[in-house]
């Protein structure tokens, strides 16, 4: 569960991180933060050069070297935190850096022992949480994700996290007892629209706030549409605008606003967008009869 995230948790998780840094040495601007720092820059370096040479399909990306810079940053994490033990966001780091090698087996551990010298640090408890999330226990996860959001209240991608988790394990969530529908439903739509409005210039979670809506057991069909009509002037004519227009149309149709819809729909003509709005046009009261 939450696999979606882990392109997008970087290299946000990094900045995440040196701002947790940042707070948690925030009376002391001492050598062990500027240490800490020096190896979380070589650690963002290495791996957004490793991302462009994967994007580019780079054929001359040189694997090995990756993985002997790699461990060399393991190493340097290692030994600063024989240096400065009790340095929460160390743990954190390092926590983190395994976490982009894919070793969950050492990265959960350096994740509690952060948690453990500091309870307050939003950034280790939202990794906790994805990490239950991923191994389907969304009963325990959501409990870190929204500590992690009482701690920074602000920090749009936690609030993302906290709607994907209650939506993907709705199920659990009810079986437990603990949630009634409603309550369930009303928290994933907020916690979509505080993600869409604390980070407007991030299309995605506007757009996963809007087709929230359809997971509701009771739609604001007005409001879904006033959320889809906002996102289109927000995106890039053509392809784009006519997907949002294809959402206003399928919500005008469940409001039985058919003329209004019909008129959207005329305005639809990628090539790409065909089945989509031939299944649009299928469910007009005049043919859904046929």
């Amino acid at each position: 569960m939450l696999s979606e995230f882990d392109s997008m948790r970087f290299p946000r998780t990094l900045l995440l991180l040196i701002v947790l840094i940042g707070a948690a040495m925030a009376k002391d601007v001492s050598q062990a933060q500027k240490e800490l720092q020096s190896i979380i820059s070589r650690q963002q370096l290495l791996f957004l050069k490793a991302q462009r040479a994967l994007d580019a399909d780079d054929k001359n990306f040189d694997e090995s070297d990756f993985k002997t810079q790699a461990q060399d940053i393991g190493y340097a994490f290692e030994d600063y935190l024989k240096k400065y033990p009790d340095v929460a966001a160390g743990y954190a780091a390092l926590g983190e850096f395994f976490r982009r090698c894919d070793d969950r087996k050492r990265a959960i551990p350096m994740f509690l022992k952060a948690n453990k010298l500091d309870p307050n640090l939003p950034f280790v408890k939202n990794q906790l949480g994805s990490f239950l999330a991923e191994d389907g226990k969304p009963l325990e996860a959501v409990n870190y994700f929204i500590a992690a959001i009482k701690l920074e209240p602000k920090e749009p991608l936690y609030h993302y996290q906290l709607g994907t988790l209650l939506f993907e394990a709705r199920d659990e969530f009810l079986l437990s007892g603990n949630w009634t529908r409603a309550a369930l439903d009303n928290a994933m739509l907020e916690a979509f629209r505080r993600a869409a409005e604390l980070a407007p210039d991030r299309i995605e979670f506007t757009y996963r706030y809007g087709e929230s809506f359809y997971d509701l057991e009771k739609p604001d069909w007005d409001a879904a549409l006033k959320v889809w009509a906002d996102l289109e002037e927000k995106v890039k004519p053509g392809i784009e605008q006519q997907t949002i227009r294809l959402h206003c149309a399928n919500i005008l149709i469940k409001q039985n606003k058919i003329d209004h819809a019909k008129a959207l729909l005329s305005t639809v003509d990628a090539e790409v967008l065909k089945t989509q709005k031939e299944k649009l046009i299928a469910e007009l009261p005049e043919n859904a009869k046929k």
